[in-house]
């Protein structure tokens, strides 16, 4: 069994009430790195119980937990408004369980996925907004033309939101956020599907201080280096 395998099955041994101290004493904080592993087999099998639990109890690691988790459910509607508060917590980990719950609602259902990011991403809060460009853009998910042109629609959209702030909200955390992913998604997204990629990454203006910013992050990614 994967280490992520093992990890479910000892979770499904314990009571819902235990799963925020079993959690925390694994979870590699404080320190460098969250354990990864273990929020991803507690997305996969937590239930409302467990869920519940973490969120009772508030602390970043378990609530990053239930965030994944909750955001693995964004099909259901209730889910997926819950996973939308998530991805403004204050707590980046909070905020980036909502990205890892998203991908793994993407492995099971690349639909909803798509579903998903496309409404998010012109939600007014750019947070919500980096957590669809930051869910979508990740390789593993765009082997299907259909998530490839997905992952570019949302850089373009979230990129043009970005532009449109004015300067002084330019150094907002939410729009550096955003500008942080977009540093890295593009080449992603281009990388998934290279012409049309190409072509809409050819059309960012350079004028704008952030749009050169994240060009030129973006041509430094290695996976653009055979494509450009």
């Amino acid at each position: 069994m994967s280490t992520s395998q093992v990890l479910q099955s000892e979770l499904r041994e314990l009571d819902p009430q235990r799963w925020p101290e079993f959690l925390t004493a694994r979870s590699g904080l404080p320190g460098p790195r969250a354990n990864l592993t273990l929020v991803d087999a507690a997305a996969r099998i937590a239930d409302p119980p467990a869920i519940e639990a973490l969120l009772v109890d508030g602390a970043e690691y378990p609530m990053m937990c239930a965030a994944a988790a909750i955001a693995r459910r964004a099909a259901e509607p209730a889910s997926a408004a819950q996973a939308r508060t998530l991805a403004t917590d204050e707590r980046w980990r909070v905020r980036e369980g909502v990205v890892i719950g998203l991908q793994l609602l993407g492995d099971e259902s690349p639909d909803a996925l798509i579903a998903t990011v496309r409404a998010w991403a012109d939600d007014p809060d750019l947070y919500v907004e980096r957590a669809a460009t930051a869910a979508i853009c990740e390789p593993r998910l765009l082997r299907s033309a259909a998530a490839a042109a997905a992952a570019l629609d949302i850089c373009r959209r979230t990129t043009r939101h970005l532009t449109a702030l004015p300067r002084e909200r330019r150094s907002e955390p939410a729009a550096r956020n955003l500008r942080q992913a977009l540093g890295y998604c593009w080449s992603i997204a281009i990388a998934a599907d290279p012409e049309p990629g190409l072509a809409a990454f050819r059309e960012l203006s350079s004028e704008d201080p952030d749009v050169a910013w994240i060009v030129k992050e973006n041509l430094r990614k290695k996976r653009l280096s055979s494509i450009i």
